[in-house]
């Protein structure tokens, strides 16, 4: 229920984020909604060996690289997703990346509030 809810808020925030940088285009709802499916499997298969193979940098970056790593998926997102879901630069899936793990990092928090 809880994976099935991040998808879902992804794909907001994919509709969103496509109405302020003219760089990044999602044709609709349904396409961000299936963008946000194969970034959500993406992450779960890459980018653990992903992180397990950048841990050095990672840990020299003080965790910081993880937000490439995070657009990097992004990228690896749009070269399945096709001309639907566009991504024009690295530059911007890394902004990217950033936006939605703090978007991410606060609805998280408002949900699921761990405190009981």
């Amino acid at each position: 229920m809880r994976w099935l809810i991040g998808v879902l808020i992804n794909a907001v925030l994919f509709v969103a984020l496509s109405g302020f940088f003219s760089s990044f285009h999602v044709d609709g709802f349904t396409t961000a909604l299936l963008a946000s499916f194969i970034l959500a499997v993406l992450n779960m298969l890459i980018r653990p060996i992903l992180l397990i193979l950048t841990l050095p940098i990672n840990i020299f970056t003080l965790g910081l690289f993880t937000f490439v790593v995070n657009a990097l998926m992004l990228e690896l997102t749009t070269y399945f997703m096709g001309s639907s879901f566009m991504i024009d630069g690295f530059g911007t899936a890394l902004i990217l990346a950033a936006l939605m793990a703090f978007a991410n990092m606060i609805i998280n928090s408002v949900l699921w509030d761990n405190r009981k």
